[in-house]
């Protein structure tokens, strides 16, 4: 807990910065949009730096994640295939939270997968391509379940750095 507890100290969002600069930040947004091409299913990315002190003990990165999910609305798509990629920065955590449509196609052990995957990448510093693998592997599966030849996109392919 004493880890988990400096982690979250000592990490800003410079912190971020300094692993995603800018140009990452406008990389993963074309990543987002090429993944999302081809099918209906939508992607979000929320980076978040650290919490506030006083949640790091009872707090979990699930939970956390669903509450981006619901705060960014993206359950409210036509197709409920909206995807959440949360990570966590301060603990290198990523969990992916699936709308019921796209959660009903896909079992949680793949999105699981994912999530391991792209903390394998954090693991070595390699938040971008990380992300990018893991947006990559989202933007795959949506198009094998929710083909669609146009795209009509409903939620913002910009990350959110919290």
């Amino acid at each position: 807990m004493k880890n988990r507890t400096l982690a979250h100290a000592f990490t800003t969002r410079r912190s971020v910065r300094k692993a995603l600069p800018e140009t990452s930040f406008d990389n993963l947004e074309k990543s987002i949009g090429m993944a999302e091409r081809g099918s209906s299913g939508q992607i979000r990315l929320v980076i978040e730096a650290n919490w506030p002190l006083m949640h790091v003990k009872q707090a979990n990165v699930r939970s956390r994640a669903v509450e981006w999910f619901s705060q960014l609305h993206v359950w409210d798509t036509e197709y409920n295939n909206g995807v959440l990629i949360y990570l966590l920065f301060a603990e290198r955590r990523v969990e992916i939270v699936a709308d019921r449509g796209a959660a009903r196609c896909t079992p949680q052990a793949q999105w699981d997968a994912i999530c391991r995957s792209m903390e394998t990448h954090f693991a070595r510093g390699e938040f971008e391509a990380g992300l990018t693998e893991g947006i990559n592997a989202i933007g795959d599966l949506l198009r094998s379940h929710f083909a669609a030849d146009m795209h009509r996109n409903e939620q913002s392919d910009r990350p959110v750095l919290a």
